[in-house]
């Protein structure tokens, strides 16, 4: 091999590699864009998460009001239920 294809291989390889460095460079770009993306998401899910769970507490809170409000109502009606059935022995 002569000193002008040695050159000629030279300048090919550059070539090449400077593709190689240009695509591996689209590829970080590529991926630094998918973890900002990812990123984003998880605030986004981790947002939406701490709404629902407020949501679930004030919905629980409400229910278990409601609840102890018919216990006592219950318990109200079975005392009175209690004192007819003394009345009626």
């Amino acid at each position: 091999m002569n000193a002008e294809n040695m050159e000629q291989l030279k300048r090919h390889f550059s070539i090449v590699a400077e593709g190689f460095r240009h695509d591996l460079q689209q590829i970080a770009e590529g991926h630094q864009v998918i973890l900002t993306e990812i990123q984003q998401f998880r605030e986004d899910v981790q947002e939406e998460f701490k709404e629902v769970r407020a949501l679930l507490k004030f919905s629980f809170a409400e229910l278990d009001h409601r609840i102890q409000s018919l216990e006592t109502d219950v318990g109200v009606l079975k005392a009175r239920l209690d004192r007819l059935e003394a009345q009626q022995r």
